[in-house]
């Protein structure tokens, strides 16, 4: 990237779908960001324009990560990754995981290249937290909150792994059955120190 986004192209970023990155804007703004290397225009119709790795990282900058902290990222959907202060269940958010769960896959289609939709795309490899919760979320699973026990998602200092844990061994092995089937793999760890059994799951490459 040559130089920084204006304040227009800026807001355009910001205002990028939080799963797929999916951008809205002018042609001249959208022509723009792919010159910066922030956006490309996919070759399928309808020829949308999605952020970059690096767009992603731009639009996230001045955001908390979801990756570092339980909280979601202000604004947007966010998944949940256990632990949050809030864990409001009902249509409205089913519906909402839901739709981010279906622009996922779509993303998936869109950017690998066979189109598979089984196996991760390069959003989730750059941000295992969300994606891994999303997929658990997604699933039915309940994340660990103020209304009882559940699911955690958290980072982990091994590339492109995240940590999984789950209240007793059978919500572990429901947790690791769901992250297979939508493109994971998974194996099963003991904590030293505290003898806490965890799952370790990273993104399937084939």
């Amino acid at each position: 990237m040559s130089r920084p986004p204006t304040a227009a192209q800026r807001r355009v970023i910001d205002a990028a779908d939080p799963v797929t990155g999916r951008l809205r804007g002018t042609e001249a703004q959208l022509a723009a960001l792919v010159r910066l290397g922030l956006a490309f225009r996919h070759p399928r119709p309808p020829h949308d324009h999605f952020l970059t790795p690096a767009g992603h990282r731009a639009r996230e900058a001045a955001e908390p990560r979801a990756d570092a902290e339980p909280a979601p990222a202000a604004g947007g959907f966010a998944a949940r990754v256990g632990g949050e202060e809030r864990t409001d269940a009902g249509p409205a958010r089913a519906r909402e995981v839901h739709s981010a769960w279906q622009g996922l896959l779509e993303l998936r289609r869109m950017t690998n290249a066979d189109g598979a939709t089984d196996r991760p795309c390069g959003w989730e490899r750059t941000h295992l937290v969300r994606a891994a919760a999303l997929a658990l979320e997604a699933a039915g699973h309940p994340p660990e909150g103020p209304d009882g026990p559940g699911y955690r998602v958290r980072a982990t200092p091994q590339p492109e792994a995240v940590a999984v844990y789950a209240p007793d061994g059978a919500g572990l092995r429901a947790c690791a059955g769901t992250l297979e089937e939508a493109g994971w793999q998974t194996g099963e760890y003991t904590e030293p120190r505290t003898g806490t059994r965890y799952l370790l799951a990273s993104p399937r490459r084939v």
